[in-house]
C-alpha cells in the first residue's frame, strides 16, 4: 500500500512541473490534479473519471499507471461494494416468505376439503312414494362398471442450471458483475486476487466489465470461453455461450 496523492505530487516536483504544466499536457483540469494529489476523491467526476485521471497522470509522470489505478480500486474503489444479499434473506424476507408459505398451506387445505365436500355431498336421489292404483315403477338395475383408466403422470425432467465461473489465474483483476446487462443489480465490484474464483448460476444473463481480460478464466458449465480482448472490455455470459458486451 502506497500513497496516491503523495507519490504523484513528489513525481511531479521532482521533474519540476507545475499543475498548471500538467493540465497544458494532459488537458486535465488543475483543480482535478490537485484533488488526485490530495486525494480529495469526492472532488472528482465520478469513478471512471477518476481512474482515467489516474492513468492519464501517471502515464504523464513515467510512473506505472496499473500501480495507481489498482491501489485505487483496492483502497477506494473496493469500500463502494455492496454485498448481494437474496431477497429471501434480506431484513423483512424471512417474513415474506413465511407469510407466503402460510397462504400457500391454507389454499392446498381448503382446495382438498373443497373437492371432499363435493364427492361426498352429492344431490341424493328422490325417494319413489307409491301411488294407489299406479303400475309399480320397473325394477332399476345398476349400470354395469366400467373400467376408468390410470392417469399416468408425466416425468418431468429437472434441467441442471448452468454454472459460470471466473477465475483470475494470471494475475489479479479488477471486475464488475450485474445481472442481466450492464443497467442491472450490481452483484460484484471490486478486485479479484490471483487464485481466486467466483461461482454464479446462470438463471440470468451475467454482464461483465473487466479490467484485465486476458487475467481470468472464464467458464460456462466448464467449457472455457475463449477470444478474450488483451484491454478492458465487456462480455455477456448465457446458458448458451458468450456474447460481446
Amino acid at each position: 500500500m502506497f500513497e496516491i496523492g503523495s507519490s504523484l505530487h513528489e513525481a511531479r516536483t521532482k521533474r519540476g512541473y507545475t499543475t498548471e504544466d500538467v493540465h497544458k499536457a494532459v488537458h486535465i483540469r488543475t483543480r482535478y490534479l490537485t484533488a488526485l494529489e490530495e486525494e480529495r476523491w469526492e472532488l472528482l467526476p465520478g469513478e471512471a473519471y477518476t481512474k482515467g485521471f489516474l492513468r492519464t497522470y501517471a502515464e504523464f509522470l513515467d510512473l506505472n499507471s496499473d500501480l495507481y489505478v489498482d491501489e485505487y480500486d483496492e483502497r477506494v474503489a473496493a469500500h463502494e461494494e455492496q454485498p448481494f444479499v437474496p431477497d429471501s434473506l434480506a431484513p423483512g424476507g424471512r417474513r415474506r416468505l413465511l407469510f407466503r408459505s402460510i397462504v400457500g398451506t391454507l389454499g392446498v387445505v381448503a382446495l382438498v376439503v373443497g373437492v371432499a365436500a363435493w364427492q361426498l355431498g352429492g344431490p341424493a336421489e328422490a325417494s319413489h312414494v307409491p301411488v294407489p292404483g299406479a303400475a309399480p315403477a320397473p325394477a332399476r338395475h345398476p349400470a354395469p362398471a366400467v373400467p376408468v383408466a390410470r392417469r399416468v403422470k408425466p416425468v418431468v425432467v429437472a434441467r441442471t442450471p448452468s454454472v459460470a465461473t471466473i477465475r483470475a489465474t494470471k494475475n489479479r483483476c479488477w471486475l464488475s458483475i450485474r445481472l442481466g446487462g450492464p443497467a442491472g443489480k450490481e452483484i460484484f465490484r471490486g478486485i479479484l486476487d490471483r487464485g481466486r474464483s467466483l461461482r454464479y448460476p446462470l438463471a440470468t444473463h451475467l454482464w461483465l466489465r473487466m479490467g484485465r481480460p486476458l487475467a481470468l478464466d472464464i467458464r460456462i458449465d466448464g467449457h472455457a470461453v475463449h477470444g478474450l480482448e488483451r484491454s478492458p472490455s465487456n462480455l455477456v455470459l448465457t446458458r448458451s455461450g458468450p456474447l460481446a458486451g
